[in-house]
């Protein structure tokens, strides 16, 4: 995969902020025409650029209050594919992220309540490639960026 243009890194990043946008809209903020902008966007879509379009919904919408961080320390040789696996059937697991430091994994779980947040950490510390797990609970969200493109 190429690196972005700047112009399609503008596009990528109007949609990410609004995936509703028209094309005349964000033709408009970057300069183009709206097929323009449509051509692009296909041409982004189809060279996997742009995977997909989805909605945001805050989790509390949906009875999810709780949100919490769960290291997890894997017994010796786990791969990140049996890490997928075991988690990858928890509804309450909404990212999971092989990372560095002591940790070989760390999850987000968003949960109804406390005692959810509980059961869950308990039946994910039950994974057979779990050797032991750290988790913290968030008490409020301070920043949440949802968009595309360069930081800064």
């Amino acid at each position: 995969m190429n690196r972005l243009s700047d112009l399609d890194e503008r596009i990528v990043h109007a949609l990410a902020e609004d995936a509703r946008r028209s094309y005349a809209d964000i033709g408009q903020e970057v300069g183009l025409s709206a097929p323009a902008v449509k051509r692009r966007v296909d041409r982004l879509r189809a060279e996997g650029a742009i995977t997909g379009f989805t909605v945001r919904v805050d989790p509390a919408a949906l009875g999810w209050e709780t949100e919490g961080y769960i290291e997890i320390f894997c017994c010796r040789n786990t791969s990140p594919e049996s890490i997928h696996r075991g988690l990858s059937r928890y509804p309450e697991v909404a990212s999971a992220s092989t990372v560095t430091g002591e940790a070989d994994a760390i999850v987000q779980v968003f949960a109804s309540d406390m005692r959810h947040f509980e059961r869950v950490l308990e039946r994910i510390a039950g994974e057979p490639f779990v050797e032991r797990t750290k988790s913290v609970l968030v008490l409020s969200p301070l920043l949440r960026r949802f968009s595309s493109g360069s930081p800064g």
